[in-house]
């Protein structure tokens, strides 16, 4: 197995339990932006890690899948650092009525950052 496909999956699983764990609490905290920002760090590093292995080899077989892979790979990875960003002054402000409201957001993003998590794994076995 790949060190890519074990960032990306700690990047799932990390951002998935900092998301869902706020969303049920349904307050940020500190832990949940810990989590987050090793989410991204994992997506980074399994991104980069991935790009090495697809050169050449995916976009050559399937461009219009890979294509859209990483649009909406770039998009989410965009969105994920402006969310945990946003999660950083929310933390640091101790802005109360953004600390009850924020999880709203968390979940959009993730559900949106779920578009190129499982379409990398459709193109991996395709």
């Amino acid at each position: 197995m790949s060190y890519g496909i074990l960032f990306i999956n700690g990047a799932f699983v990390l951002y998935t339990v900092g998301v869902w764990s706020e969303k049920i609490q349904g307050r940020l905290k500190r832990g949940h932006l810990i989590l987050f920002w090793l989410g991204i760090v994992c997506d980074v590093l399994g991104t980069s890690a991935m790009g090495e292995i697809a050169k050449g080899h995916v976009a050559s077989i399937i461009p219009i899948t890979s294509g859209f892979h990483s649009l909406t790979g770039i998009i989410a990875l965009l969105l994920m650092l402006l969310h945990t960003c946003w999660a950083t002054v929310i933390i640091a402000t101790h802005k109360e009525s953004w600390i009850q409201k924020f999880h709203r957001y968390s979940l959009i993003v993730w559900l949106i950052w779920l578009l190129p998590f499982i379409s990398g794994a459709m193109v991996h076995f395709l």
